[in-house]
């Protein structure tokens, strides 16, 4: 049986891989990635570099982030490898409503049946399909998708045993939305931090931004609230933001608690600092 389901697995995952039209240099972020287990209760259900995370509170699952629309069918896959069915997911959860992290929500959510938990100020965005980004970016759009609870900063998020802490950072989008909670290593009680993203894209103005006034200070205290929060495990929307694909070989190698770097949390978050005092100085020059 499980020679058969590793097989149906495999062909999945290629025709996936083959029949995805995505923009070029997007591609490479949404390659098949074998599924792993990064604590007693995280799973790693994403594609090569777009993330979704699988969250076990024992009576329910939680579902974190969809990837591309192209993505959807590794991450359902990937569940049902590790053993779990998607019809235990009850909450979907989004970190930003852009197409890469976006995309899959909806058939997701139809597969699963989970209500889609999203912050206000990225609500319109989701259910209108990536269209009226303050970037102007609408040609990536994603389908729509029904946003049911709206997440509030602070706010606490419970399936079962297992409870995130909602901390809304906006700056990357004005929703951006990333959380916390405690899990276990071996045993062992490990604070982890969901990261959205700090990245400024290439099109983003930080100074002077007549669609987003107050984005520059958005980030800057999205950095000082990241900051403040306890990470033994980083994790984020992009598995390049914690050095995902090295720390899951350790894991397949038999390393159970390679994803436990509070140094490299601490990095990441100074480096996207940096870089984004660096543009605001560079744009200001200008």
């Amino acid at each position: 049986m499980r020679a058969i389901l590793a097989g149906c697995y495999a062909a999945l995952l290629t025709f996936t891989a083959q029949a995805a039209e995505l923009p070029p240099g997007y591609a490479q972020n949404n390659q098949p990635q074998t599924p792993f287990k990064i604590s007693d209760d995280i799973y790693y259900v994403g594609a090569s570099d777009v993330t979704a995370f699988l969250i076990d509170g024992g009576d329910g699952l939680i579902l974190t982030d969809g990837g591309f629309e192209q993505t959807a069918p590794i991450i359902e896959a990937n569940i049902k490898v590790l053993g779990f069915d998607i019809k235990k997911v009850k909450v979907l959860l989004n970190s930003h409503a852009h197409f890469d992290h976006a995309g899959g929500l909806a058939a997701l959510k139809a597969a699963s049946g989970a209500k889609l938990y999203a912050s206000q100020a990225d609500k319109g965005v989701l259910e209108n399909g990536g269209k009226a980004q303050f970037d102007g970016a609408d040609t990536n759009a994603f389908p729509a998708v029904r946003v049911d609870e709206n997440l509030k900063d602070g706010q606490k998020l419970s399936v079962g045993r297992a409870s995130l802490t909602i901390h809304l950072t906006p700056g990357h989008t004005r929703g951006c939305t990333s959380w916390t909670m405690t899990t276990r290593v071996a045993g062992k009680p490990t604070d982890v931090l969901f990261v959205c993203s700090l990245t400024a894209l290439p099109q983003y103005r930080l100074v002077k931004n007549p669609s987003y006034a107050g984005i520059a200070e958005d980030f800057r205290s999205s950095v000082k609230t990241l900051r403040s929060l306890p990470c033994d495990i980083g994790l984020g929307s992009h598995g390049i933001f914690f050095n995902m694909k090295a720390k899951a070989a350790k894991v397949q190698a038999g390393q159970v608690d390679a994803f436990v770097d509070p140094q490299g949390c601490r990095a990441y978050l100074d480096t996207s600092a940096k870089l984004i005092e660096a543009e605001i100085a560079k744009e200001r020059a200008e």
